[in-house]
């Protein structure tokens, strides 16, 4: 086997890590060359509209809508030398056209340029691709919805620094990545509606060539493909696609977050969650007993790429005068692979939240073996009005350190402290050690996340 045919052989095996099928196929040689033929077509249209173009031309483009007339080697063989595929691309289909008529065939790619095409049908692709990740936010969310609705009150210990802390419930933690994806989806929004344009500026965005039909067949052209009109030509102005990737990098982030903080709790001497799957999942090959976070493992890779892309973008935005060299050819991968990793990232993440298993035995148990210590902060907080707030934090961590270095329960220790006793009786002492006490506003944050009529309580 030749070296490059084992190279493909190993991106296709491990192609389940970085992206799903469908956006594979959104981003595919067959959906940018079939992208590029809507351009050519409603370009055609247009010009037949507006009567620049003769009668029945768009019908011979319509008729080429799937491009099978391409020869793709030779195709990637001119592109090779000419810089772009769109050059021996307009070249096959002029060529094809003028076997069925000559007058059509005269009128393709009238006003156009090649970064018209292909930006054009990079932005036809991104619309596809931003349907897709659309619809997984949407499955996301309401997993994450059920799960934060019934883990609302799922006692658990809160984490800072990966040491312990007072409680929280599992509910507020989902609920806080609830509320980031939905920020995420209000970006998403906003940057498709700056990047989803046409691009249509001709050799250097003037449309010369067109003369003043110019602003008549862009119009013409948007309204056949259903994009907006751009202000201005974006051949050099690339930060709407920068936009686009990071704000894709940012939400791939916070699946990273989400898929991490599972992976942590589902350490063996954590154990308070556990991806779901059956026997099969997340087995390992030499140690029986596993269940590795596979689905968390592939969130966390993807994301791991995708702050090289977004620098990509960064570092390819300042594109020389009006029709940039190399900066632009540097997009041309960097994009669809945004889209290919945040739609494998929501994948995983899907499967991560629709099939969460929860241990909420587990999750008391462990509050329960740190010996009362994570509710350190709630006695300093009531000794501080007696005592003053820098004293009680004293006194709190020198009955820390005791309970510690003893293995004692801390409220055995504070029940010892003469300057405890003297503001606190045994019952409150008790009392401020309950963990299901001491969770103030979380029923609320919860309540707002869901939009829940009780969130002003």
């Amino acid at each position: 086997m030749r070296g490059e045919e084992i190279q493909e052989m190993s991106n296709e095996l491990n192609s389940f890590l970085f992206s799903t099928p469908a956006m594979t196929s959104a981003f595919s040689a067959v959906r940018q060359l079939h992208s590029m033929m809507r351009f050519e077509w409603a370009l055609m249209c247009a010009l037949e509209q507006l009567g620049i173009a003769e009668s029945g031309s768009g019908a011979v483009l319509g008729s080429l809508l799937d491009p099978n007339f391409v020869d793709e080697a030779e195709m990637e063989s001119k592109a090779a030398k000419s810089g772009n595929i769109a050059i021996p691309f307009v070249r096959q289909l002029t060529a094809t056209v003028k076997a069925k008529s000559e007058a059509a065939a005269r009128a393709i790619h009238l006003g156009a340029t090649s970064q018209d095409v292909l930006d054009t049908a990079l932005v036809l692709q991104m619309r596809d691709g931003l349907e897709l990740i659309s619809a997984a936010l949407a499955r996301l969310d309401r997993a994450l919805v059920k799960q934060v609705r019934l883990h609302s009150n799922t006692l658990m210990m809160g984490r800072t620094w990966l040491q312990a802390g007072p409680p929280t419930t599992l509910g507020l933690k989902l609920a806080g990545t609830l509320a980031a994806l939905r920020r995420h989806r209000e970006r998403i929004d906003a940057a498709q509606h700056r990047a989803i344009v046409l691009q249509f500026g001709g050799a250097v965005g003037t449309l010369a060539a067109l003369g003043a039909r110019g602003g008549e067949v862009a119009a013409a052209v948007a309204r056949r493909l259903d994009l907006r009109e751009a202000e201005t030509p974006w051949h050099t102005q690339r930060d709407s696609l920068v936009e686009m990737v990071a704000v894709l990098a940012g939400l791939t982030g916070t699946l990273a977050k989400f898929a991490r903080d599972i992976a942590l709790l589902m350490q063996s001497e954590v154990a308070e969650v556990s991806e779901g799957g059956g026997e099969e999942r997340g087995g390992s090959s030499t140690m029986p007993h596993k269940h590795n976070p596979v689905a968390c493992a592939a969130v966390i890779a993807a994301n791991a790429r995708m702050p090289g892309l977004a620098t990509t973008m960064l570092a390819a935005m300042p594109q020389e005068h009006e029709r940039g060299l190399g900066l632009w050819q540097a997009e041309w991968e960097t994009v669809p692979e945004a889209f290919r990793l945040t739609a494998a990232a929501l994948a995983q993440a899907i499967e991560i939240a629709e099939g969460l298993e929860v241990n909420e035995a587990r999750m008391r148990a462990n509050l329960d073996a740190a010996l009362g210590l994570p509710m350190a902060e709630a006695v300093s907080t009531a000794l501080a009005p007696k005592v003053g707030r820098s004293a009680a934090y004293e006194i709190l961590r020198n009955a820390a350190n005791q309970a510690t270095d003893g293995k004692r329960h801390l409220s055995e220790v504070l029940k010892r402290m003469p300057e405890v006793t003297a503001h606190l009786s045994d019952v409150e002492i008790d009392r401020l050690l309950v963990p299901d006490e001491y969770l103030s506003s979380a029923q609320r944050f919860i309540a707002q996340v869901l939009g829940d009529a009780d969130a002003d309580r």
